[in-house]
C-alpha cells in the first residue's frame, strides 16, 4: 500500500475509517482485513438477500470484497464529505456505525507505529492486529489486541483527543 511510500496518500486512520463506514453500510460483522500490494481484502459476515419467497433470505453468509486503492480513495472522499453531518457521527455507546469509529482507532494506532503489511480480524467487537514494521533496533511482526470495551472507551474519549498525535489519541499499547 502506498501510505508510507512517500506518496501524498491519506494515512491509515482516514482509510480505515472509510472502510469501516463501508462495512457498516454493508452490515458486515466479524471482519477480516488484509493489506495487498494495490489495495485490501475485506471479508465479513452479512445477511444474504433474496426474494420474498426465498428460504435463504436473512441467512448469514461470508462476503468478500477486494478494494483497490482507487476505491478506497473514493470511499475516503465520500466519508469525509459526510463527516459531522449525522447524529451517528457523534460517539456514543449505541453506535450504529461501530466499524467506522473502531477502525479509525485501529488506523490511528497503525499510523503511530508506521507499520505496513497490515492484517487484522474482529470478533464480537474485539480486534487482533498484526503489523510489520522496522525501527533502528528491530524489524518484524508485532501483535496488538483491542477489546470491545477498550474500543468503546476510546470512541467515547475521541472528542477530547482531537488534534493530538495518534499515539496519545489511541491510548494504544
Amino acid at each position: 500500500m502506498r501510505i508510507y511510500d512517500g506518496t501524498p496518500r491519506q494515512g491509515w486512520e482516514d482509510a480505515l475509517r472509510a472502510i469501516g463506514a463501508y462495512a457498516d453500510d454493508q452490515q458486515l460483522k466479524e471482519l477480516l482485513f488484509l493489506e495487498l500490494e494495490g489495495g485490501f481484502v475485506l471479508q465479513g459476515l452479512g445477511l444474504q438477500g433474496g426474494g420474498a419467497d426465498s428460504d435463504s433470505f436473512g441467512t448469514t453468509v461470508k462476503r468478500t470484497y477486494e478494494l483497490t486503492e482507487d476505491q478506497v480513495a473514493e470511499l475516503t472522499e465520500t466519508a469525509n464529505a459526510k463527516r459531522g453531518s449525522s447524529p451517528s457521527d457523534r460517539p456514543n455507546a449505541d453506535l450504529t456505525n461501530y466499524y467506522e469509529h473502531a477502525m479509525r482507532i485501529i488506523g490511528a494506532y497503525i499510523d503511530s507505529q508506521k507499520a505496513h503489511d497490515v492484517f487484522f480480524f474482529e470478533q464480537d467487537g474485539s480486534f487482533v492486529v498484526r503489523l510489520f514494521g522496522s525501527s533502528a533496533t528491530r524489524a518484524g511482526h508485532q501483535l496488538a489486541e483491542f477489546t470491545k470495551d477498550e474500543i468503546l472507551a476510546m470512541i467515547d474519549a475521541a472528542p477530547a483527543y482531537r488534534n493530538q498525535p495518534a499515539s496519545e489519541a489511541t491510548g494504544a499499547p
